[in-house]
């Protein structure tokens, strides 16, 4: 794409930087922060349709797993304090997922040895309310809790979805495991 504003830095609008997330309440002034989980999801599964069709269902799963990592990396690098110990972590990372309205995060288990945690997020802002397919639909969230551990740990974790609301379970439940 041609530089249209004819300056000597390239365009960046395709790579993500946290500030190019801009100042939302500046712009956003009467409309505010918020906006309604429809909306967030027509934009979610419309893209994730696409990717589908033009990709398959592996890779478009496979891209919402990369995205969801970026933005978990980048969350956690731009706003926790990624030098404190686990439960305050934990703690800052449930009081965050909560303002933000992601959803209710509860640590169920960490092995100290293994690195391997599970852990739940009730009320997710992907697929609550979702009516039930016996799938599990939460890629993103995996990409996007694998994002943050790895910031945390500076290890590469695997996280996948073990429960979820579409597959029947009332919250959804992940298992991260440190990759070797």
């Amino acid at each position: 794409m041609d530089n249209v504003f004819k300056t000597s830095e390239p365009l960046t609008h395709n790579i993500f930087r946290w500030e190019n997330l801009g100042d939302i309440k500046e712009g956003r002034g009467d409309l505010g922060e918020e906006m309604p989980v429809l909306v967030y999801r027509l934009m979610q599964f419309t893209m994730l349709d696409i990717l589908t069709k033009h990709y398959g269902a592996e890779p478009a799963n496979d891209l919402f797993r990369e995205a969801g990592y970026l933005a978990g990396t980048e969350l956690a690098k731009a706003t926790l304090d990624l030098s404190v110990d686990l439960d305050i972590f934990i703690a800052n990372l449930q009081k965050a997922l909560e303002d933000l309205k992601v959803g209710i995060l509860r640590l169920e288990s960490f092995n100290e040895e293994t690195g391997e945690l599970v852990l739940t997020v009730a009320q997710d802002l992907d697929c609550s309310g979702l009516p039930i397919t016996n799938e599990t639909v939460c890629d993103y969230d995996e990409g996007f809790i694998a994002g943050i551990l790895d910031s945390y740990t500076g290890k590469k974790y695997k996280v996948r979805e073990i429960d979820c609301w579409a597959s029947g379970d009332r919250t959804c439940r992940f298992r991260g495991t440190v990759e070797l």
